[in-house]
């Protein structure tokens, strides 16, 4: 069912992949709602990724740029102003990649030079995002810019790694970004912590199904699917949310709010065995 609630409203989609991907869902609750949109996603996810479908049935254009390329981040705001025909009202980053989790270095093993990769492209992408916006003035008065994140910004989550790190350092640049963005121009910037979900970036974290149906068991409301989030992101693109900056919003079903389930404490008492060594030691990993 549609609300109209981003009638008028043009907006940047970074990071739509597959179906899977909450991007996705994004650009298609987006224009389903009134919106007309361009995406954007690396040369690569352009050429051997599905987004020109996507394109075709939303009927937007896609303009291929490296997130970490502040000449990229520029023509893809003045490709979407000429495009769209005027400044954008919101632009979602959801963007994140680790090359130590993808080579399976463990965080007390980091490759440096990949730990560098792994901030540039999932968060300092987003303040040179914001940053070429600001100095083009690409962005209308009272839009949203969000972020996608993860409560191992806050919290230790085995496997995680250095993307952890990553989430943290997104969470700071929106809250610095909102209020000097908002000062100036009443643009306001969030980032929604969002559940375990199974995109294809998140399946790549080492033990993502056991950690999704652990956060699914823990949360009250159970894990917030795709579908959820897209929902959700809309309602900050809306003007329903015009003095909501500067926050990390948990989107997870209550997740981040728990200390231990019942259902937890049932699973725990089953036992550790497969968790011990040869000698009876729990691994803690």
């Amino acid at each position: 069912m549609s609300y109209n609630l981003l009638k008028g409203k043009r907006g940047i989609i970074f990071g739509a992949l597959n179906e899977q991907s909450i991007a996705w869902k994004v650009a298609e609750k987006a224009v389903e709602e009134g919106a007309t949109i361009t995406l954007s996603n690396t040369p690569v996810a352009v050429r051997m990724g599905e987004v020109s479908a996507l394109a075709e049935k939303l009927n937007c254009e896609v303009i291929a740029a490296d997130a970490t390329s502040v000449e990229d981040l520029e023509n893809v705001f003045k490709r979407s102003m000429e495009v769209l025909g005027g400044q954008v009202d919101f632009v979602l980053h959801s963007i994140g990649m680790s090359p130590n989790v993808r080579k399976k270095r463990t965080y007390d093993d980091l490759d440096y030079d990949m730990l560098g990769k792994t901030l540039d492209i999932s968060a300092v992408s987003f303040h040179k995002m914001i940053q070429a916006a600001k100095k083009m003035n690409a962005i209308a008065e009272y839009g949203s810019i969000l972020a996608l994140s993860y409560v191992a910004a806050q919290r230790t989550f085995y496997g995680y790694n250095d993307m952890a790190d990553a989430k943290a350092l997104l969470e700071s640049i929106a809250r610095s970004f909102g209020y000097i963005y908002g000062r100036e121009h009443n643009v306001r910037v969030n980032t929604i912590s969002q559940s375990p979900t199974m995109t294809t970036a998140g399946s790549g974290v080492k033990g993502m199904d056991k950690l999704f149906d652990f956060a699914n068991r823990m949360s009250p409301l159970g894990n917030a699917s795709a579908d959820e989030c897209a929902d959700y992101c809309i309602v900050m693109f809306s003007d329903l949310t015009r003095k909501v900056t500067m926050q990390n919003l948990f989107h997870d079903g209550g997740f981040s709010s728990v200390g231990m389930s019942l259902r937890a404490m049932a699973t725990y008492e089953k036992g550790l065995d497969e968790y011990k060594d040869e000698n009876g030691n729990i691994i803690y990993g």
